[in-house]
């Protein structure tokens, strides 16, 4: 264990929980530590501030996951963390019509850079860092003690791990199928846990999922970015009279063709496009003659990330002002529009903001009916306003 002193002005968030502590608030940072190795913080009078482990000599020099001077890291600190958590889905989530979520939040359940995501009896992993993949046997443990599932797969195919050339994937334990089904409010779907996206599934739009049936009955309904098809599901299921899917990925269109059949749906009201988006758009606009006399009066914009670091804010928020301005000019009066944004480094804020310049290129009026953030079982530490990533908003264009 390698004790480490934080700068007397600096103590301030660390006493406050949050999980992160830069190199700039340590007095200093001795020469020859490991990604991974376990620290204990001190302020200035020498009394213990948190526990945490060696991230890098970057920017975040130590992520923290214990504010406790007797916690031992070992096996059984990540038995009860992981249980912990699990114990939160189990009460919150988890029941005979849903056995897919998210068990391990990463920093927000005080394991750093660790995700774990259930589907029925396998696990989807990621080892966000080098930092905490050196702890991976520990976590592989805990994980099969507690969950007792029948495989792990680690899919730390990510950003940073690919930055690092850490980027590790394949089974961790047991064996993993190449499709597995899930149950999610009662619906079924098949996931791709091996080469589908991020985890394999987008677990955290499942409240918004199920909030967007009450706008569907009798409508037509378009959703873009659809990957799975999880929003057309749900949008069918509750009596929409047709559902267009579009998404550039030929393998994601079939895998969403194939979740309408394990719901035993109406084929003939869903429609799967292969097309880029914002080309599918401007069709509708008329530039597209195939598309002429298409209407559509919901409208769901779930794409992927737009901003994937800082720097670019401006870029992507230009990007999402363009995805939303051409779908209200389509949606006639009083349609209903849901739309998200997955980049952690946009704010609500900005996002509201976003909507209200696309509306007013569009000469619509937009009200908001509904705002939400990550889903429950993706809680956030109170502090770590970093961990925020998720908006979607359903209004109405007038």
């Amino acid at each position: 264990m390698i004790n480490l002193t934080v700068l007397a002005k600096r103590v301030g968030p660390i006493r406050g929980r949050h999980p992160w502590v830069f190199s700039g608030a340590l007095k200093s940072i001795p020469d020859g530590l490991k990604s991974g190795e376990p620290i204990k913080l001190f302020d200035e009078n020498n009394a213990f501030l948190a526990q945490g482990y060696f991230n890098s000599y970057s920017q975040i020099a130590v992520r923290l996951w214990s504010w406790d001077t007797e916690d031992e890291i070992d096996e059984d600190f990540f038995v009860k963390r992981i249980q912990d958590a699990y114990e939160l889905r189990k009460d919150l989530v988890e029941n005979k019509n849903t056995n897919a979520f998210r068990v391990v939040n990463s920093e927000s359940d005080l394991l750093p850079g660790l995700i774990v995501d259930k589907y029925d009896d396998y696990l989807s992993v990621q080892f966000h860092n080098q930092g905490i993949a050196v702890w991976k046997k520990q976590i592989v443990t805990a994980l099969t003690k507690i969950l007792k599932p029948k495989g792990i797969y680690e899919r730390s195919d990510v950003g940073n791990r690919e930055k690092e050339g850490g980027a590790s994937v394949g089974i961790l334990f047991g064996k993993v199928p190449e499709k597995v089904e899930i149950l999610e409010n009662g619906y079924k779907f098949f996931v791709d846990i091996i080469k589908g996206q991020k985890t394999g599934f987008f677990l955290d739009q499942r409240d918004k999922r199920s909030a967007l049936q009450k706008y569907c009955k009798g409508k037509k309904v378009l959703n873009c970015f659809s990957y799975s098809g999880g929003f057309s599901v749900y949008a069918l299921a509750a009596g929409a009279k047709k559902v267009v899917s579009v998404d550039s990925s030929q393998s994601a269109l079939e895998l969403a063709e194939e979740n309408f059949k394990l719901n035993k749906l109406d084929a003939k009201k869903g429609e799967f496009v292969l097309a880029d988006v914002k080309e599918y758009l401007a069709g509708l606009q008329g530039q597209d003659p195939a598309l002429k006399g298409e209407k559509f009066e919901v409208i769901v914009l779930d794409p992927p990330a737009f901003v994937k670091d800082r720097h670019r804010v401006h870029e992507g928020l230009q990007g999402y002002k363009k995805i939303n301005e051409a779908a209200i000019k389509v949606l006639p009066p009083n349609g209903i529009l849901v739309t998200a944004s997955c980049s952690q480094h946009i704010s609500m804020v900005d996002f509201r903001h976003m909507l209200s310049e696309a509306a007013g290129h569009a000469g619509r009026t937009v009200q908001v009916l509904e705002t939400y953030t990550h889903g429950i079982d993706h809680p956030q530490l109170a502090p770590f306003t970093e961990g925020e990533y998720l908006k979607c908003v359903f209004a109405i264009v007038r």
